[in-house]
């Protein structure tokens, strides 16, 4: 009886909590595990974030364009009556009414030209997109490394609390026995306190990363997020050749600048084709003022722009766009340059954090916990003093701590330098894991 009535109350306590954090705003809503993997994090960042369908939507408008721009020009159409005449003629020796309907015929290929132009600008906006959801994604990943420290790190905390209140009480007890002074229960007791400010400063970083990641799956900032799973943590198996190779075919800066080079070649083309004019064709009906028939006359005839008339307008185009090709190319080297900076200083990062996580790991970490039992046991046997065994509490905590943000910097890094070299480099891997971590 006592479990029904436990389990009922437990049933009334979900809902209601469920029911204050419903959303009001029609802010997407989506249902998550409990334990929140990186894949299922992905995969709502991909089909709900507002940034990337922005993106998409402004590459859909710029296809559009390049049907657009390789179409002909309007059929142009042309009307006219006689209203009032003033004098007197004689049959026939005028128009009443007249048609014309004039079409202007891309010989020279100007169309193309401008078809070749907003195709290339179009891949620019495409590579665009790629970069939005290159840096959404690593913002994605981030905050989850982040969140998934933020509750190791309040794990970390909490064992702390429970070792501290432990050695607090020990002080006393002896305190009480008379073999240890007040100071060391004080002291005790303060760096508890501390603990217990330090927590709260941890659950203002897990918030933050629950609300910074609820906001990139467009979920309600206040919406519960599952503890996120292990991930593992990625190799150190980075080919510094094979990244360069695939930072110059695949980064979305690299793509675009290629795609600038190719619109400002086809400016070029488009000035050179200024110069020769596209025939226009037109055909003219015309009425006669006393005439039976519907048409009296039917004329055709042509007619052209002469460019030639004003050569430094369209000499000036031309070097204008050869000037263009030449910055584009400028740029595709600058952002060479620039790409390979940012891939080494990435590099860098990561091995960086990488030796921090190995040292910690397999150095500090057992070693910090070895000193900490080693000056309990000296502690309790009176041959070591009290400060040496609060001091190595804290280091061990401190230590730990460290640990685990090195850990998240590192997971942190990585997800970075996917965003540098615009390539999932270890996508494969985590999912794997996460099926693995489902079963």
């Amino acid at each position: 009886m006592k479990t029904t009535t436990f389990l009922t109350l437990l049933a009334t306590t979900l809902l209601s909590v469920r029911a204050e954090h419903a959303p009001e705003n029609g802010v997407s809503e989506a249902p998550l595990a409990a334990r929140l993997s990186l894949t299922a994090v992905t995969r709502a960042v991909l089909e709900n974030n507002l940034a990337i369908r922005e993106a998409d939507n402004r590459w859909r408008a710029a296809q559009e364009r390049v049907r657009q721009a390789t179409a002909w020009d309007d059929l142009k159409v042309s009307a006219d009556s006689e209203f009032k005449r003033f004098v007197n003629i004689p049959p026939n020796a005028f128009t009443d009414q007249a048609v014309t309907v004039e079409q202007s015929i891309p010989l020279t290929g100007k169309n193309l030209s401008r078809s070749r132009i907003a195709a290339a600008e179009a891949l620019s906006v495409y590579e665009d997109v790629r970069r939005t959801q290159l840096d959404i994604l690593a913002k994605a990943r981030a905050a989850y490394f982040r969140l998934a420290n933020a509750y190791d790190q309040l794990a970390i905390n909490q064992k702390n609390l429970t070792s501290l209140r432990q050695i607090a009480d020990i002080s006393r007890s002896r305190y009480e026995a008379g073999t240890d002074s007040a100071a060391n229960v004080l002291v005790a007791e303060t760096e508890h306190s501390k603990m217990l400010e330090t927590r709260r400063d941890l659950e203002r970083a897990l918030s933050d990363a629950q609300s910074q990641l609820n906001a990139l799956m467009n979920r309600d900032a206040f919406a519960p997020l599952g503890r996120p799973v292990g991930e593992p943590m990625p190799p150190m198996k980075l080919s510094v050749p094979a990244l360069r190779a695939l930072t110059l075919t695949k980064r979305p800066e690299m793509q675009m600048a290629h795609a600038k080079i190719d619109a400002e070649k086809a400016k070029l083309q488009l000035a050179h084709r200024a110069w020769i004019p596209d025939p226009a064709i037109s055909i003219r009906g015309m009425r006669y003022n006393e005439a039976a028939q519907g048409v009296s006359e039917l004329d055709a005839g042509v007619s052209f722009t002469v460019p030639w008339l004003n050569p430094r307008k369209y000499s000036a185009g031309v070097r204008e766009a050869q000037q263009n090709v030449g910055a584009a190319q400028h740029a595709l080297d600058r952002e060479q340059t620039e790409t390979f900076r940012l891939l080494r200083d990435q590099l860098e990062k990561i091995e960086t954090a990488h030796h921090h996580v190995e040292l910690f790991q397999d150095k500090l970490v057992p070693q910090a916990q070895q000193a900490f039992e080693a000056n309990r046991f000296s502690y309790e046997s009176g041959k070591a003093s009290f400060l040496d065994w609060i001091s190595a509490q804290r280091n061990v905590r401190d230590i730990e701590a460290m640990a685990r943000e090195h850990l998240a910097d590192y997971q942190v890094a990585v997800a970075e330098l996917e965003a540098v070299v615009g390539a999932d480099l270890y996508g494969s891997m985590w999912q794997q894991t996460a099926e693995r971590n489902s079963k």
